[in-house]
């Protein structure tokens, strides 16, 4: 029996890093962005097609490349174009319970970003920053600000943020 080929898709990011904005986009299969970021196998991101700005310049462009690998630890966050990129809800939301939305505020080292958190049950900070496997959790009709750099403004439909780079979360339930 031959082997079965996964299909995999063309996925536009934003990759943002404690000093670069990088443009370009990444190979999945069924499970979506979540997947790829939450891969324990690797801790390694390939894309392709890249554009590379210093945060503090974005109108100037450091690099274009065919290809770049990132170090995932490394990564704030992976802005995406539309929610479906996530992957499969069950995977985003970490299970099939239901759902709360709760606003949110994060600050890094780098950025503060504001958002809406789908969380299945109370929210419980040290859950959502140390239960899982899973270190890149999605924020959705997320708005990102660079620290020393209030004039950066980024607004994008669902970014999944790398909870080992947060400093502060701030919730409350929405009405």
């Amino acid at each position: 029996m031959p082997p079965r080929s996964l299909t995999r898709r063309i996925i536009p990011v934003d990759v943002l890093t404690a000093s670069y904005r990088i443009c370009g986009s990444i190979e999945v299969t069924s499970t979506g962005v979540t997947g790829a970021m939450n891969d324990d196998t690797s801790g390694f991101l390939k894309i392709q097609h890249v554009t590379m700005a210093r945060v503090h310049m974005p109108d100037k462009l450091v690099k274009e490349v065919d290809v770049l690998r990132l170090v995932k630890d490394q990564i704030h966050m992976i802005c995406l174009q539309r929610r479906q990129d996530v992957g499969p809800q069950a995977l985003a939301r970490g299970g099939f319970e239901r759902v709360q939305n709760y606003n949110i505020e994060v600050t890094t080292s780098t950025y503060e970003y504001e958002g809406v958190l789908e969380w299945a049950g109370r929210f419980d900070f040290s859950t959502v920053m140390a239960e899982g496997t899973r270190d890149f959790v999605p924020l959705y009709e997320a708005r990102i600000r660079a620290v020393m750099l209030p004039n950066v403004k980024i607004k994008s439909p669902v970014v999944l943020f790398n909870r080992k780079q947060v400093a502060t979360l701030l919730a409350a339930q929405q009405t």
